[in-house]
């Protein structure tokens, strides 16, 4: 009798010590669930898991963007908007079970003694990693560590008998946000920015001034496309460089948060100058705030598809274990007062289906199944164009999805990561002759074909993983895959932005489109509903 009426006998003395602290009614029904869950529950719990579920929760009944990170994935998503991270210095994809190398970080420590695209990791540290069913986090764990510190490995390269041991020497690993920048017409500088973080501002700068300096560029495309965002501040710094002194970029208020505004400073770099814009349904958050700032302020071209519609403001809450509360404090707004987030209003999971929604209704093809409510309805600053909010950033140009490629044969070999392996096993084995038939290269990029034996290798190697040969869906994405493959060997070849240049050339429509309005000065000011010329910003 008396082991069951002590532990009910505690829940009083807690229910006691509850009521004297300052807390609210839901505050002290979590204490007392936690506690008894602790104490009274008929198995062992380990609590942290139980609050970490519990914190989770209570998340999923506030908005789709407020989330719980652990400490460890907390390290991962600052190393990728902090701009740099220690370790080794490759990109590498898990393919059977082994390590395979996709490519060498510039510099990189990895570079540095000798390691190539092509290579598989077979050991690190005498320990097997190759064929004993690890994750691409395992590895991870593995190779990275403090700048300084020393990782030794086993390699197998192809040609050569035997396993090659390397030591490598962990250093600063740059994460770049400016994929690809170059030249891309007479006179037209073209930008690829992949995410906005701690170094995105200087990366842009560094980007364009040359080209400015010594290619006299009077024209700029940035592609936003697939740009999920990151720090408010980095677009900010990049409006900046775009809108004139004095023009509004963004503001942000919430119910316990005043109202915040960013406005353009004194100097800025590209001012003046035809500009375009590239964004489709992936481009979120921080790229809907540059893209929004140039739309209301008519400073340049919206083209592509409508933006994801993500317009919270996350305010980071540090835990003492190194875990971390992201909380949505407020939304931010468009100089013209444009919310761009979508509703939230039938749930998570509703939000989370918007873009395969979007797909089913058939607005990735055509713009009239898109319907803003009238109520939403605002005018741009300059030349009063009608813009909408409450659902993402509408471009000035359409570009539907271009989906005559794809099938499903190229999708399952883009998911087994074939290409990738394929072309830096091609690439380590061709790179001499190859870069002796194209010493540049722009040479490669304009005269290089993919040979049919490469193609035939390909489809082998896909076999040989389990992926069903179908030869109508073959010939439907030959063109694609092939042109996917180059890109793949030109990066291998030569640098990150050589990808960006071959798939450029065929792949990407809006950045077509956006050539074409440029080109064209009378739709250029149409678009933007200019008067005549082109006014001087």
């Amino acid at each position: 009798m008396k082991k069951i009426l002590y532990p009910i006998l505690l829940l009083f003395i807690m229910q006691g010590a509850f009521a004297q602290l300052n807390q609210t009614e839901g505050s002290k029904k979590l204490s007392l669930v936690n506690y008894a869950i602790n104490n009274l529950y008929v198995d062992t719990v380990t609590e942290s898991r139980i609050v970490e579920a519990g914190i989770r929760a209570m998340l999923e009944e506030l908005d789709p963007h407020s989330a719980y990170l652990t400490a460890e994935e907390v390290q991962e998503s600052n190393e990728e908007l902090n701009g740099n991270f220690d370790g080794v210095g490759i990109q590498f994809m898990m393919q059977k079970d082994t390590c395979y190398i996709i490519q060498t970080i510039a510099g990189g420590p990895c570079e540095k003694v000798g390691i190539l695209a092509g290579d598989r990791i077979i050991f690190i540290n005498d320990t097997l990693v190759a064929g004993v069913k690890l994750t691409a986090n395992d590895i991870k764990k593995r190779l990275r560590g403090l700048r300084g510190t020393t990782v030794d490995v086993l390699i197998k390269r192809a040609g050569e008998k035997g396993l090659l041991p390397f030591r490598i020497t962990r250093d600063q690993i740059p994460v770049h946000s400016v994929d690809a920048s170059y030249m891309v017409a007479k006179n037209t500088g073209y930008v690829k920015l992949s995410r906005f973080a701690a170094t995105t501002f200087d990366e842009f700068v560094e980007a364009i001034v040359p080209m400015i300096r010594l290619n006299r560029m009077k024209n700029l495309i940035i592609d936003l496309q697939g740009n999920g965002g990151g720090y408010l501040s980095a677009a900010v710094g990049l409006c900046n460089m775009l809108l004139d002194e004095g023009n509004m970029i963004v503001y942000t208020q919430g119910r316990n948060a005043p109202r915040q505004e960013e406005f353009s400073g004194e100097k800025g770099v590209f001012r003046e100058g035809k500009l375009v814009v590239l964004v489709d349904e992936a481009s979120a958050s921080a790229s809907e705030i540059l893209s929004g700032a140039v739309q209301d302020w008519d400073r340049g071209v919206i083209v592509g598809r409508r933006t994801f519609g993500k317009g919270l403001v996350q305010r980071p809450l540090q835990m003492p274990d190194g875990s971390m509360l992201r909380l949505t404090v407020a939304k931010y707004y468009t100089p013209t007062g444009r919310s761009i987030q979508r509703s939230y209003s039938e749930g998570n999971k509703a939000y989370r289906n918007d873009i395969l929604d979007r797909y089913k209704r058939g607005e990735m093809i055509s713009p009239d199944s898109i319907h803003f409510v009238d109520s939403l309805k605002y005018t741009t600053l300059k030349n009063g164009r009608t813009v909408f909010g409450g659902g993402g950033i509408m471009p000035d140009c359409f570009i539907p999805l271009d989906t005559s490629n794809y099938t499903d044969y190229h999708r399952d070999i883009v998911a087994k990561g074939i290409m990738p392996q394929l072309a830096a096993e091609y690439s380590e084995k061709n790179k001499q002759e190859i870069l002796s038939l194209y010493r540049r290269e722009k040479n490669f990029i304009e005269e290089y074909q993919v040979s049919d034996s490469l193609m035939t290798q390909l489809t082998n190697l896909a076999t040989q993983e389990g992926i069903e040969y179908k030869a109508e869906e073959y010939e439907t994405s030959k063109e694609l895959i092939s042109l996917q493959m180059k890109a793949l060997i030109a990066r291998d070849l030569y640098e990150q932005s050589s990808y960006y240049k071959v798939i450029n050339t065929g792949a990407n429509p809006a950045l077509t489109r956006a050539l074409e309005i440029i080109a064209n000065e009378e739709e250029y000011n149409a678009l933007l509903g200019n008067k005549g010329k082109e006014k001087k910003r």
